[in-house]
């Protein structure tokens, strides 16, 4: 194992995490990625785990966004003071 590997890194708050810690956080990620998720027995490097989280993590704002959107449209179509548009407005604010 070469010695930048063996080493632990440090956080900014001054705690060090070890390689085990960081293999661990990258193995929850996986599981956490339906793109990944189903291939647990094949090995993923930690980098291509990274990037599909970024691109899972953009894929969920933009339906954020989308339903947001399509939240806004219908409260504008909507009676204001119906319990639909009550109900819309809720959503919008969480």
């Amino acid at each position: 194992m070469s010695s930048r590997r063996s080493r632990s890194r440090q956080s900014a708050g001054g705690s060090r995490i070890t390689e085990e810690q960081i293999n661990d956080l990258v193995s929850k990620l996986q599981q956490l990625l339906p793109e990944l998720n189903s291939r647990r027995s094949d090995k993923v490097t930690a980098a291509r785990v990274l990037q599909e989280t970024c691109n899972y993590i953009k894929t969920l704002q933009r339906e954020v966004d989308d339903l947001s959107e399509r939240l806004s449209e219908m409260l504008e179509n909507s009676d204001g003071d119906s319990a639909s548009a009550a109900l819309i407005r809720s959503l919008l604010m969480q």
